[in-house]
């Protein structure tokens, strides 16, 4: 992963490559970054229709998945 990209652009190649995946996941694939980065880029994206964020509330989780 290239860390020159601004935090956003990462994300949205952390979710191109793993769809579906979890907040707790691409934290996961961005060691470089701290949790409340990684989330407040994507509250952000998810504001601006980038990508859409998926609570399954049974299993507690959420999953980050493109529009």
């Amino acid at each position: 992963m290239r860390s020159e990209l601004p935090i956003g652009d990462r994300i949205l190649e952390v979710v191109r490559t793993n769809p579906d995946c979890s907040l707790d996941e691409v934290v996961q694939q961005l060691p470089d970054l701290l949790w409340s980065d990684v989330f407040t880029a994507v509250d952000r994206l998810n504001r601006l229709g980038r990508l859409r964020l998926i609570q399954d509330i049974s299993l507690r989780a959420t999953s980050i998945h493109l529009p």
